[in-house]
Formats: structure tokens, C-alpha cells, sequence
């Protein structure tokens, strides 16, 4: 165990070099005008990670505990969810700039979803069919 203490103490001390690289970089970047505002936004982040996210994918783990196949898709309906959501909520504001977002992000997201839904019932299907005697 000493070496798996070890280990555990260099990622600990990688982990807090490089956010301290970061930090570092936001406060000395000559480009970042506002740092204390990113700095809220990350903050925020966390918050909105920490105190609605997780207890929802948990409550929904635990909801559907005894069906695999439902509670997958939930979560992969979340993760999806959570990177496409800033993009297809800023379509078309390109501030002048028609190469920012040009694609159908909410139709994208839409097909995502309904490819997900879709293996998730053939999945669901598949595993009763398989269960019966």
C-alpha cells in the first residue's frame, strides 16, 4: 500500500501544479480582461454541478436501478444534454461572425437524442426477449 499512497500524493501534487498553472495564466493573461468574472463563472459551474446535477443523475440511477437499459440512456441522455445545451441555446447569435455556430445545433441534438432513445428501447427489448423462458 505505501506505493499506492504514493502514487495517490504525486497526482494530488500534479493536480494542484496545474491548477495553479491555470490560475495562474487567468490572472497574468493580457488577453483576460474580466478574470474575476470567469473566475464566478467557473464557481457557478460548480455549484450548478455539485448542487442540481449530480443529485438529479443520482436520483435517476436510483429510480431506475432494476431497468439497465432506461437508467444508461439517462444518464447518456443527461451527459449529451449537458455539452450540446450551451450551443443549441446560443444558435444563431454570431455577432457578426457567420462561421460561429453554423450548424443546426438543436435539430443535431434533436437526432442525438432520438438515436439514443431508440438503442435504448432495442437494448430494453433485446433483454426481455433474452429473460423469457
Amino acid at each position: 500500500m505505501p506505493a499506492m499512497r504514493a502514487l495517490r500524493t504525486l497526482l494530488a501534487l500534479g493536480g494542484l501544479a496545474l491548477t495553479g498553472y491555470g490560475l495562474y495564466g487567468l490572472f497574468t493573461d493580457h488577453y483576460i480582461t474580466d478574470p474575476l468574472g470567469i473566475a464566478e463563472w467557473a464557481v457557478g459551474g460548480l455549484i450548478l454541478h455539485d448542487a442540481l446535477w449530480v443529485p438529479l443523475v443520482c436520483a435517476a440511477g436510483a429510480t431506475f436501478a432494476r431497468t439497465t437499459p432506461v437508467r444508461t440512456g439517462l444518464i447518456l441522455t443527461a451527459a449529451v444534454t449537458a455539452v450540446a445545451l450551451p450551443a443549441v441555446l446560443r444558435a444563431g447569435v454570431d455577432g457578426g461572425n457567420p462561421s460561429v455556430l453554423p450548424l443546426p445545433y438543436l435539430r443535431n441534438w434533436l437526432l442525438v437524442l432520438a438515436a439514443i432513445a431508440a438503442l435504448t428501447t432495442l437494448w430494453a427489448l433485446l433483454r426481455r426477449r433474452r429473460k423469457r423462458p
